[in-house]
């Protein structure tokens, strides 16, 4: 078999077997497929698709490149939610204790964020003391004794997926939902959950701005869970506003908290239920999703949820009396508000936008090399759909310099206001539950 030819015959558009894609990743894995050669795959693939079945096998030798996580020593069915993420996403720190509050093992593995604010990991260690080093032993025993946990990814998972993922960044084919898909997958399934729901983000804070890709996406994502044996769900979400009010890691938080309280704001709060709900039915913890639902509900009323909350973070070593006293987080030199210059309705708020202007005051990481400062961000007075007056907050900004002259010229170009009404967005798209 040679490299040449499977390139070729992906070009002109026919389909490789099993065999063929496990010598493509396993080639690229170990080296004797050059950069060169998978670049021109990689394009191959971009321009000509893949079916159902080549990117099942795509997804399943990346999952064979590495390590897999064998989550066979934990109690129950392992439920895992992934989203395509978005401005101000904290819908995992919400859904983690609300799930597990039901019994449900929720054994999440999280990675640090590049972009607008940090990934899950960031967000938590806004709590003193917080570590996500755990042992696999520690790991398994933590989620059979409180039913979660979250450690970092592990080096060793996937390795194929880092590689292809490194080179489709400089080769111009990030966009290919094959690609995408089995990227996310591969992930995903490595890790060891049973059943998958995810989020997936359409609008201008989201990877698929266009809600049929996002769709697209779904789907193909959806038919891999299935076809190796995962029951996999997908939810399609706005995001073309930021979801919730928070955008920064301590912020955001506190807002997780706020949520778990049943006091959070009503987008975010909805998400969680959405996805909450269909974790719990994988899970084989209530038969309806109005079942479902009305647990969750139950949790977050009754402080089931919140202590669960406070439980996860004293195991992996957190100040769980933040839960308590949300002060105790970090806390910004300056708060100052971003005013609205007229009267009117908001009518658009920019999520990529907005979210670049909370990474300039440090709340994300342009770089991996950057320092994340966990106590900046924003936090949103408005929302699209609502009423506004001329000097009226728009938008708090919490940073640890005074000046915010560029961040606030970011936001008012980007937080729209008109003199008619706007309907707010619609939350949740759609639901792809079958190939």
């Amino acid at each position: 078999m040679r490299m040449v030819d499977l390139i070729e015959k992906k070009r002109d558009g026919k389909t490789l077997t099993t065999e063929e894609v496990n010598f493509v990743v396993n080639g690229f894995t170990d080296g004797s497929v050059p950069d060169y050669q998978m670049s021109a795959f990689a394009m191959a693939v971009f321009l000509k698709g893949m079916t159902e079945k080549e990117y099942s096998d795509l997804t399943m030798a990346m999952v064979h490149s590495g390590d897999t996580i064998d989550l066979s020593n934990i109690e129950g069915i392992k439920v895992d939610k992934h989203s395509t993420g978005g401005v101000g996403d904290t819908t995992t720190l919400v859904l983690g204790p609300l799930v597990a509050s039901l019994d449900i093992p929720v054994a999440k593995m999280s990675g640090r964020g590049l972009g607008h604010t940090g990934g899950t990991i960031d967000k938590l260690e806004a709590v003193a003391g917080f570590h996500v080093e755990l042992t696999e032993e520690e790991f398994m025993k933590q989620v059979n004794d409180i039913k979660l946990a979250v450690i970092g990814q592990t080096g060793d998972l996937t390795p194929a997926d880092k590689k292809l993922y490194a080179l489709r960044d400089v080769t111009a084919t990030v966009n290919s939902i094959p690609l995408i898909s089995s990227s996310i997958m591969s992930k995903k399934i490595a890790a060891g959950a049973d059943a998958i729901v995810l989020d997936v983000k359409t609008g201008a804070g989201a990877f698929m701005k266009d809600i049929d890709d996002a769709r697209d996406l779904a789907r193909a994502m959806v038919k891999i869970g299935n076809n190796v044996g995962r029951q996999t769900v997908a939810v399609i979400s706005d995001m073309s506003q930021p979801l919730g009010l928070a955008i920064g890691n301590a912020l955001e938080v506190k807002e997780a908290i706020d949520t778990l309280k049943g006091e959070g704001p009503k987008d975010l709060e909805e998400l969680c239920l959405v996805l909450g709900s269909q974790m719990v039915v994988l899970a084989k913890k209530a038969a309806t999703l109005e079942e479902a639902r009305a647990k969750l509900l139950e949790n977050m009323k009754n402080g089931k949820a919140l202590e669960v909350f406070k439980a996860f973070l004293v195991a992996q070593g957190g100040d769980g009396s933040v839960v308590d006293d949300p002060s105790k987080l970090p806390q910004a030199k300056y708060v100052q508000e971003i005013v609205a210059k007229q009267d009117g309705y908001v009518s658009q708020i920019v999520a990529d936008a907005v979210g670049t202007a909370a990474m300039k005051l440090g709340a994300g990481r342009a770089t991996k090399e950057s320092v994340i400062d966990l106590a900046v961000g924003l936090m949103l007075n408005k929302k699209v759909g609502d009423a506004v007056k001329k000097g009226e907050s728009l938008v708090t900004v919490y940073s640890n310099t005074e000046d915010i002259t560029e961040v606030e010229k970011d936001l008012l170009e980007n937080i729209l206001i008109s003199t008619e009404k706007v309907e707010e967005p619609t939350l949740v798209y759609d639901l792809i539950m079958e190939a």
